[in-house]
């Protein structure tokens, strides 16, 4: 039986993902913000099959909450065998050029909390020689585009960071997954005109993420054609690409 830790627990990603989980008999300890959501989660894990989801709340822009969520975990459940991070915020990009403290904010939320995390559940895992740190990024991160250059920012961040950690725990056991989605029909991006073929549902990222820690992969675009526009995107010379509407 597994443990998991899934930190932004109510995101649709998340719960897609736990859903898999769940018909498989693992535990969970759910965090995440809004209490009845969490809730509506727990119980619905539990008529899938979960054999046990405790839940707690945090603050992401708060540090000591994020450590105290894992602490709190790892203490509910005897134990955690891996953790999701699947929470952050999609800002506006000129409101973030108009006021650069909440650009900072953003920033903080996608990723300074997320490294902070991501630092303190290594801490853990690599004592204990096993584990999966998961965390969901973008593709936004692998190239700054003035559509979003805030959030591309801070998931890019967040990726160099992971690559570091995947590097000084693969001789310990640990696994260390990006996940790299690209459009998502979820809330977050309630006001984008979904239309056209690059558009995926939850329920397809979510597979995907079970799928690739049963491989322990170490980086895995979502779906999977997103890794082929990827290699497009960042292989245009910048001399071009500045002058791209992107």
């Amino acid at each position: 039986m597994k443990k998991w830790l899934i930190v932004g627990a109510t995101s649709a990603i998340a719960e897609a993902t736990v859903r898999v989980w769940a018909t498989r008999g693992y535990s969970f300890y759910l965090a995440a913000r809004d209490t009845r959501k969490l809730e509506i989660v727990r119980q619905d894990l539990q008529s899938r099959g979960a054999v046990r989801v405790e839940t707690g709340t945090f603050a992401a822009d708060q540090f000591d909450q994020l450590t105290e969520v894992f602490d709190q975990a790892k203490t509910a459940l005897d134990g955690l065998d891996g953790i999701l991070i699947a929470y952050g915020t999609l800002p506006d990009q000129l409101h973030c050029e108009q006021d650069l403290e909440l650009a900072q904010k953003e920033i903080r939320t996608n990723a300074l909390s997320v490294i902070h995390l991501c630092g303190y559940a290594a801490n853990y895992f690599e004592h204990r020689k096993t584990g999966t740190i998961a965390v969901i990024t973008s593709v936004a991160g692998d190239r700054g585009r003035k559509s979003n250059y805030v959030y591309g920012a801070a998931k890019g961040m967040v990726g160099i960071f992971l690559q570091g950690l995947r590097n000084r725990l693969s001789s310990c056991g640990v696994s260390v997954l990006t996940i790299k989605p690209g459009f998502v029909d979820t809330p977050m991006t309630h006001e984008f005109d979904k239309t056209g073929p690059l558009w995926a549902q939850p329920e397809i990222i979510g597979e995907g993420i079970a799928k690739a820690v049963d491989k322990r992969r170490n980086v895995v675009y979502l779906p999977w054609f997103w890794s082929f526009i990827m290699l497009i995107i960042k292989s245009v010379p910048e001399v071009i690409f500045k002058r791209l509407s992107l």
